[in-house]
């Protein structure tokens, strides 16, 4: 019954995504879109498929995580590997093809924490590709991709991790080009068959010292720093901008959960890809059932 329903779902969504090309006014079409998609479910099939292969289910129990994670983390795999199956499919010989990756985990549990990141800027890739949807086919074939993942995200941040699973009554829709800053530091080489996408990396950006929490201080590290740029702080759909003086920013107190940071040079705090000088970079405010931080 299990394959029975996976090929069930893998012809209704291949059907979605066979649609014919339609041309984007900002020059986007539906193959750079989904090859798009594609390069991430690449990177996330790849960085499940590494782990499990590592890591057995004494290592999982060894390093104190719950009897049944390697199980779902397999589920998990299963997923992305469908998501990769259904995208190729469409996309023919236009696919893009897997590349060379780096994961810095050594242990389940690093695994495990940078699981909850990806699954949550997988979360925020499409949120923000949500606005180059036209077909209202491919828009609902997406919808379910993304409550997918957001599922994953909630169950590896809650169930193992024993953090919130989500940040706040809404989620932060980052766009290609801050996406693909998050992914390109796993990326090693890819074939240069590969068809170029459309999209770019901003230069990036650290901070220290590692855990802050709201309120605090914190050292910015990023190309050409200097006090007439801004810090833009990004939750849900809100847009929390602080001054940078000599390389230094103190967080915003009200902040929870996953936030993404961005250096811009708006004083106003206006995000985009003419504005952005640097990042994301993505900060971890955990809190409780009261609200209070961990």
């Amino acid at each position: 019954m299990k394959s029975y329903v996976a090929v069930i779902v893998l012809a209704t969504v291949y059907s979605v995504f066979a649609t014919p090309t339609i041309k984007r006014n900002n020059g986007l079409d539906d193959a750079a879109i989904l090859n798009y998609a594609l390069t991430l479910e690449h990177l996330e099939n790849a960085f499940y498929t590494g782990a499990l292969s590592k890591f057995s289910n004494d290592d999982f129990n060894h390093a104190g995580l719950p009897p049944w994670a390697r199980g779902r983390f397999q589920q998990i795999a299963d997923h992305e590997a469908a998501h990769v199956q259904f995208l190729s499919t469409a996309l023919g010989d236009k696919a893009t093809q897997p590349c060379e990756y780096y994961f810095p985990y050594e242990t389940p549990n690093e695994f495990a924490t940078l699981s909850q990141i990806l699954e949550g800027v997988g979360v925020t890739a499409y949120a923000g590709a949500a606005q180059f949807i036209e077909n209202k086919d491919y828009l609902t074939a997406a919808a379910v991709v993304l409550s997918t993942e957001a599922r994953h995200a909630a169950w590896v941040a809650s169930a193992v991790n024993k953090f919130e699973p989500w940040s706040g009554a809404l989620d932060v829709p980052l766009s290609l080009n801050e996406v693909f800053s998050l992914a390109s530091p796993f990326i090693v080489s890819c074939p240069e068959s590969n068809p170029v996408l459309p999209v770019k990396a901003f230069p990036s950006l650290t901070f220290g010292p590692p855990g802050p929490k709201p309120g605090d201080t914190i050292s910015l590290a990023f190309d050409e720093c200097n006090d007439s740029l801004v810090a833009v702080f990004m939750t849900g759909l809100d847009m929390i901008t602080a001054p940078i003086k000599d390389g230094m920013v103190t967080i915003p107190s009200t902040l929870r959960g996953t936030v993404y940071l961005v250096v811009s040079n708006d004083k106003s705090g206006a995000v985009s890809d003419d504005t952005t000088v640097a990042g994301p970079a993505v900060l971890e405010f955990h809190f409780d059932s009261s609200n209070n931080l961990i």
